[in-house]
C-alpha cells in the first residue's frame, strides 16, 4: 500500500521555524519526485518545493526561496521541509506528493498524495 504521511505542522509565531516530514512507503523512493504543496483557505494550491534526489534536483517557489530548505533521507524514505523565517502568509495546509519519474518541472502529474498537515503562523 502506498502511503505518504506528513507530520510536523503546528502553530508558530512569525519569524519562527518548523520542520515538516513526509514519510513515504509502498513504492520505490528513488523513482519518484517528491513535491510539497500548500493550500490556504480560499486560495489555489501552490507548489512550494520539489526534490528528485536520485537526479540531484531540488526546486523552490520564489515565495519560499531563501527561507525553506528541502532535504531527503533516502535510507528512511523521508523528505524534510525546513521552514525558517515563517510569515503569516505561509499559513496553509501543507501536502506532500509523489510523481513517478518526475523531474520537478511545473505541472507534472503527481500520483500519490498525503493527507496534509496544518501550518499556522501568527503575526
Amino acid at each position: 500500500e502506498v502511503q505518504l504521511v506528513e507530520s510536523g505542522g503546528g502553530l508558530v509565531q512569525a519569524g519562527g521555524s518548523l520542520r515538516l516530514s513526509c514519510a513515504a512507503s509502498g513504492f520505490t523512493f528513488d523513482d519518484y519526485a517528491i513535491g510539497w504543496f500548500r493550500q490556504a483557505p480560499g486560495k489555489e494550491r501552490e507548489g512550494v518545493s520539489c526534490v528528485r534526489s536520485s537526479f540531484g534536483i531540488t526546486t523552490y517557489a520564489d515565495s519560499v526561496k531563501g527561507r525553506f530548505t528541502l532535504s531527503s533521507d533516502n535510507a528512511k524514505n523521508t523528505v524534510y521541509l525546513q521552514m525558517n523565517s515563517l510569515k503569516p502568509e505561509d499559513t496553509a495546509v501543507y501536502y506532500c506528493a509523489a510523481a513517478y519519474a518526475g523531474l520537478c518541472h511545473a505541472h507534472i502529474p503527481y500520483d500519490y498524495w498525503g493527507q496534509g498537515t496544518q501550518v499556522t503562523v501568527s503575526s
